[in-house]
């Protein structure tokens, strides 16, 4: 954050800082699995490893930056407390290892943070602060209680000990998978990609790094393209770990030495991604974590042969919005679809419709008729009806039935 601190240069966080953090945290942070994947390895058509880090106790990676930085202040610092602005992962992380520290934490998070985050900051002994409607306004914010109450601001990503912490994962990738070929990394503000990148291409400088960005977020691509920092305007994402309007400066200077490739992923291959850890590997990860399998499974990223580790960085994902993710997955897949048909209304039409779903192998989950705003002609009926289906093969069997059937539809 370049209006609370000085940026210090590229060269601040190198393999040595990143060993160092490694011998404060090692104690404490889970050094989280790497495990070799059939299911997904199938899928994407190489080896796949997944690193493991929504394990971690507060759910993420960020533990790692979080718990370096406050073992390098002072004893005065420490004391005094700390400041952060977060709405989540980083928010958690910095009061659960403050509490085990003796570090009083302060949080400023916008007006609208999860509840749960909220509450879990407070059961950790962290002082939350609400502010604005903006990830903006709470840095702001924070930026003035720091000066105004004397508190050490430590930032969710730009720092060279938050970079080095998260660094640490690419010694345990490299430990755990030695020959790995590429490691791909979650990027929202850029500490993760600087951290891993770093050490990896220290230790193993033949290995690819793949950033990837939500379509929604696409910061650190945007500002390689530019050349320097460039802020963007950020649309709501299934990832929102990284709806990051601006890369953090030292993060950027590092990364884009780092990273070999950037990609971005929509919002329908991340559903599909979060579906697909689920059902594969019986694993719930926030949309942060599955943008990895969601560029590793697109056909157009090169990966043939190659011994690949995804990082999945967190699995704080909000329960309410699991079951839309799912049907949003499902009906990417071609696993659920919706098809409203013109019908007579009169005695058996719904079952002649009912019929023809079951002639084709499709399960009904859901019925409505709609009178009240149906078509035109008084004698017609819609009927919306939400089918379980294999693919998009099978919806298209159905469709054939439909029109073989003279039966005028829509489809969703």
């Amino acid at each position: 954050m370049r209006d609370l601190q000085t940026s210090p240069s590229a060269d601040a966080v190198t393999l040595e800082t990143i060993l160092a953090a490694h011998d404060r945290i090692k104690e404490v942070i889970y050094h989280s699995p790497c495990p070799y994947s059939l299911s997904l390895s199938r899928l994407c058509g190489c080896e796949i490893y997944c690193k493991l880090e929504h394990l971690q106790m507060t759910g993420s990676f960020k533990e790692r930056g979080a718990r370096n930085k406050l073992l390098t202040l002072s004893n005065d610092e420490k004391s005094r407390g700390v400041i952060a602005a977060s709405a989540g992962n980083h928010a958690l992380a910095l009061a659960y290892h403050g509490k085990s520290l003796g570090v009083p934490v302060t949080v400023v998070m916008p007006k609208w943070a999860p509840l749960v985050k909220v509450a879990n900051c407070r059961a950790f002994g962290a002082e939350v602060i609400f502010c604005g409607e903006s990830y903006d306004d709470a840095r702001h914010r924070a930026g003035e209680l720091a000066a105004e109450r004397g508190l050490t601001y430590i930032p969710g990503f730009d720092d060279p000990a938050i970079i080095a912490g998260a660094g640490t994962i690419g010694l345990e990738i490299l430990q755990d998978v030695p020959d790995v070929d590429v490691v791909i990394v979650p990027v929202g503000g850029g500490g993760l990609i600087a951290g891993v990148g770093t050490a990896v291409k220290a230790l193993r400088p033949q290995a690819s790094i793949i950033g990837v960005e939500s379509v929604a977020a696409p910061t650190l691509k945007a500002s390689i393209e530019a050349g320097k920092v460039t802020k963007i305007a950020t649309e709501p994402t299934l990832a929102d770990g990284l709806a990051v309007a601006e890369v953090g400066s030292l993060c950027f200077e590092i990364a884009r030495r780092a990273a070999d490739q950037v990609l971005l992923v929509d919002e329908v291959q991340i559903a599909r991604a979060i579906l697909r850890l689920l059902e594969l590997e019986k694993t719930v990860v926030e949309g942060a974590g599955a943008v990895c399998l969601a560029a590793a499974m697109n056909p157009a990223v090169d990966l043939a042969g190659k011994k690949v580790v995804l990082i999945l960085s967190g699995g704080n994902i909000d329960v309410t919005v699991i079951s839309k993710i799912i049907e949003r997955g499902l009906a990417a897949d071609g696993r659920i679809c919706r098809i409203t048909a013109k019908m007579r209304d009169r005695a058996g039409s719904l079952a002649r419709l009912t019929a023809l779903f079951a002639a084709a192998g499709a399960s009904v989950n859901e019925i409505r008729h709609d009178r009240q705003f149906g078509p035109p002609d008084v004698a017609l009926v819609s009927i919306s009806c939400v089918l379980e289906t294999r693919d998009r093969d099978h919806i298209s069997e159905i469709e054939q039935l439909l029109v073989a059937a003279g039966i005028e539809y829509e489809m969703k």
